[in-house]
């Protein structure tokens, strides 16, 4: 018998063109439905647990709780979200959420004093996220985000399918804007990230992330201060 390898595991045959259009009208919860019935066991779920990563992850329970959930500590990640992780997925009965962490070598080699993220943020990301993301999607031939287009610029074109390097992403919740993403929060009684109180509006690395004045981009406090708006897992670069 031989291994699987990461090519025989690459997405079969499929319109995602087609699929993308045919999903238009669905719901947030027909679209993910639709992704778990593409892929049967070969699609997973990617949360950083922040302030509106409840709401993917209380759809995705109600269709699959056994639904792979990767998740990427980081190391410089806020203890809030650590613990906050843990009481989303107890509560939400997530069964296979799955911690990744950078390679030990590699930051030693690195980033062995932690400070790469502040002279050069670009290949901190790399480091401690786009390459364990490549790792954890290793099995999968799909996956799930909690994109939406309302968060930022650079993100108001975002396709509810697409391909995405070897592998399909589904962005279910694209089309929602905050004040959905609350109003489902509430309706369901879902926790809120912890710090979210305190002005945090999308909480990614402890020394990356500040509080989003009001009017600003949910996303101003990433990287504030440079040109950089992505931590590079959402650049279709084969991951």
């Amino acid at each position: 018998m031989t291994t699987m390898n990461a090519m025989d595991r690459a997405a079969p045959a499929l319109d995602v063109a087609a699929l993308d259009a045919r999903l238009q009208t669905a719901s947030p919860l027909e679209i993910i439905a639709a992704g778990l019935d593409a892929f049967p066991g070969r699609i997973a779920a990617v949360s950083s647990f922040g302030t509106e990563s409840a709401v993917l992850l209380h759809m995705i329970a109600q269709l699959d709780k056994a639904t792979p959930v990767l998740f990427l500590d980081t190391g410089h990640l806020f203890e809030e979200t650590l613990a906050y992780r843990d009481t989303l997925a107890e509560q939400l009965g997530l069964t296979n959420v799955q911690t990744f962490s950078p390679d030990p070598a590699a930051l030693a080699a690195q980033d062995a004093d932690s400070s790469l993220w502040a002279e050069n943020p670009d290949a901190c990301c790399a480091l401690r996220k786009v390459e364990p993301l490549a790792r954890a999607l290793g099995p999968y031939a799909a996956w799930i985000n909690g994109r939406k287009r309302y968060q930022a610029a650079t993100r108001t074109a975002i396709p509810f399918v697409e391909q995405d390097g070897a592998r399909v992403k589904f962005n279910p919740l694209a089309a929602m804007g905050r004040d959905d993403l609350l109003a489902y929060m509430d309706a369901h009684a879902l926790p809120r990230h912890p710090l979210e109180k305190h002005g945090f509006a999308s909480i990614g690395c402890m020394p990356c992330t500040t509080r989003v004045k009001p009017g600003e981009d949910p996303r101003a406090g990433r990287w504030r201060g440079k040109a950089k708006t992505e931590c590079g897992i959402h650049f279709g670069d084969g991951i």
